[in-house]
């Protein structure tokens, strides 16, 4: 099936502008669930790295089929009837377990986008479609590549999304990220290390946006991780220990952690 390409004649790349980014940069360091700082920053940064990447997409044998048929992600993921039905161990529990644990919504990141899609021009094409399933895979990210959503996952995370998805906004929020965590850290954490080990493993993997989203969640996780070449994030793993040893949980910011008594390299 091949798709005939639509992108809007007036569509223009983002401007690039560092010193608003740096500005969303400080918001989303205060309150790391302000996620529509996210969008701004990305926005401010990326260029024309989203229009690079949705040509790279369009021009692979799984992007064209997409852009066809243009499925549209967060009602079958918001389901879980269906989902529930799945086998144990599989991509699909594994999924609506992370969202029920952390009271998660393919929706609700939607109505995040939206708050900022209303403040920007907006065009009804193909690239929206791309970037909508940008969106709406990314707690699926979370599943498939081991990061929580600590904050040293997300920020690892990130890492890991820019080598399946190239664009400056994203690896700034993931080094700016982790480099905050490092300064509050003990010092044996190996916080840059984790950024490291998330920009390799995404590398190594196959483009998770290519792929056919509703035969993955019946995939048994263990082997679609390694059909899809997704390493373990064994540095982020043992750093988490650490962290936890000194007061670092999910739902703390890296400045609230026991500082008294640092490690010693």
């Amino acid at each position: 099936m091949t798709a005939e390409i639509f992108v809007h004649p007036d569509r223009r790349p983002a401007a690039f502008r560092p010193l608003k980014a740096w500005k969303h940069m400080q918001a989303l360091i205060t309150d790391k669930e302000d996620t529509e700082q996210v969008f701004h920053i990305i926005e401010a940064l990326n260029g024309n790295s989203f229009e690079r990447n949705f040509w790279a997409f369009a021009k692979t044998e799984a992007g064209r089929k997409l852009l066809a048929e243009k499925p549209y992600l967060p009602p079958v993921l918001d389901d879980h009837s269906w989902i529930r039905e799945l086998p144990e161990g599989t991509v699909g529990r594994a999924y609506i377990e992370f969202m029920e644990r952390e009271g998660l919504s393919a929706q609700g990141l939607v109505d995040e986008s939206e708050k900022f899609r209303s403040k920007a021009r907006e065009f009804d094409d193909d690239m929206k479609w791309y970037g909508n399933r940008l969106r709406d895979t990314h707690d699926l990210f979370h599943v498939l590549s081991g990061y929580n959503r600590d904050a040293l996952g997300e920020a690892s995370l990130l890492a890991f999304t820019y080598s399946q998805q190239p664009g400056l906004g994203v690896i700034f929020i993931s080094y700016v990220g982790c480099r905050t965590i490092a300064k509050h850290s003990p010092k044996k954490a190996r916080i840059m290390e984790c950024f490291w080990e998330g920009k390799r493993n995404g590398a190594a993997a196959q483009k998770i946006i290519e792929q056919d989203i509703i035969a993955l969640m019946r995939e048994p996780l263990d082997a679609a991780r390694v059909r899809l070449g997704i390493a373990k994030p064994v540095i982020y793993r043992e750093t988490l220990k650490l962290l936890s040893q000194h007061g670092y949980t999910p739902t703390l910011q890296p400045q609230t952690m026991t500082q008294a008594e640092p490690v010693a390299a």
